[in-house]
């Protein structure tokens, strides 16, 4: 072995460790720099609904703590196909970054044979923003007035018992069909063009029953037209600690909520990902944001991203085995 291959050999480590080093540093520097310009949050819905709102809450004040600069761009249509593949095809800097819930990627996925996007092949979870829980409610006429009442009811005369939801394949719907499958009852399935109308059906007693999201159902219920029967998740809610969840009324395993999360395209650098959870946890903390989440019956997320992403699978695991055992399929 020469000492002139020696040398060369040793140079060249030398300018290796060197291009790696300042490799480091150029991801370091642009972690520490961004964002440089505004980031694009886009959104599935048009303005005003929750994924909206919950979007502007956390983009608005962030803002407020950090002078970062956004811009909310909403993207409807498609069963939220349209603002999720666009989001998944968006350059990986961390400037183009998704807002969406349980539908987009737990309910999506089981209900549908096809779905152009995948979260692990295309996207990185930041985290969860919020988690709401949907409530089984009945009219304020109906003689039942408990979870344990209902079922009762519905097994003394099978099949002609119905619940209305935001409509074919939302979250709500697949929740009801869930409690029906747990309760060992024959719920009928009744769906409206939104989470307003569905309500409204329950409220004026044109369906008995209805699964449907707190902030909608409230003024109803504060109105004495329309009452709870209890929960579909399997904890209670700071919301109202009275209200009874389907699993401590003896309906097993039901556990299904709405949460928001946000979501980047695959291949942000690390450090980046980094920067956008810690900055999106330390904002949810914020008692402004806290308040304005629980006065819509929803509790603030901030977990890691890959606690995030196991719930968001295991959300798909079984609302896919709800999707098989009462034959829902959309086209």
């Amino acid at each position: 072995m020469t000492t002139r291959w020696i040398s060369k050999r040793r140079n060249t480590l030398m300018l290796g460790a060197l291009v790696a080093s300042q490799l480091l540093l150029s991801s370091a520097a642009f972690a520490q720099a961004f964002p440089s310009r505004p980031i694009r949050v886009v959104v599935p819905f048009a303005p005003g609904g929750v994924v909206d709102v919950t979007a502007r809450i956390l983009t608005q004040k962030m803002t407020e703590r950090l002078g970062w600069n956004f811009i909310v761009d909403n993207k409807p249509g498609g069963n939220g196909f349209i603002a999720v593949s666009y989001v998944a095809k968006a350059p990986a800097d961390g400037y183009t970054l998704l807002t969406a819930h349980t539908g987009e990627f737990a309910v999506n996925p089981a209900i549908f044979p096809s779905v152009p996007y995948d979260l692990d092949r295309d996207f990185a979870p930041i985290t969860m923003i919020s988690d709401t829980p949907m409530l089984l409610v009945a009219n304020a006429k109906e003689p039942y007035n408990t979870i344990q009442e209902l079922v009762a009811a519905e097994k003394k005369d099978p099949g002609k018992l119905a619940f209305s939801s935001p409509g074919n394949g939302s979250v709500n719907h697949l929740a009801g069909e869930w409690f029906s499958l747990e309760a060992g009852a024959k719920l009928l399935h009744v769906p409206y063009k939104g989470g307003a109308p569905a309500v409204a059906a329950v409220a004026s007693g044109e369906v008995p029953l209805g699964v449907v999201a707190v902030p909608a159902v409230m003024p109803h219920v504060q109105s004495g037209r329309v009452k709870v029967l209890g929960l579909t998740t399997a904890r209670r809610t700071p919301y109202n600690n009275a209200w009874m969840t389907a699993n401590e009324a003896g309906v097993k395993n039901v556990d299904a909520s709405n949460w928001v999360g946000l979501f980047a395209p695959k291949g942000v650098p690390s450090d980046v990902m980094a920067k956008l959870h810690a900055e999106v946890a330390k904002t949810l903390q914020d008692p402004d944001v806290k308040k304005r989440f629980a006065d819509a019956g929803a509790e603030v997320g901030g977990m890691p991203s890959a606690e995030f992403a196991d719930r968001i699978r295991k959300d798909v695991a079984r609302y896919r085995d709800v999707a098989k055992k009462v034959n829902i399929k959309l086209e």
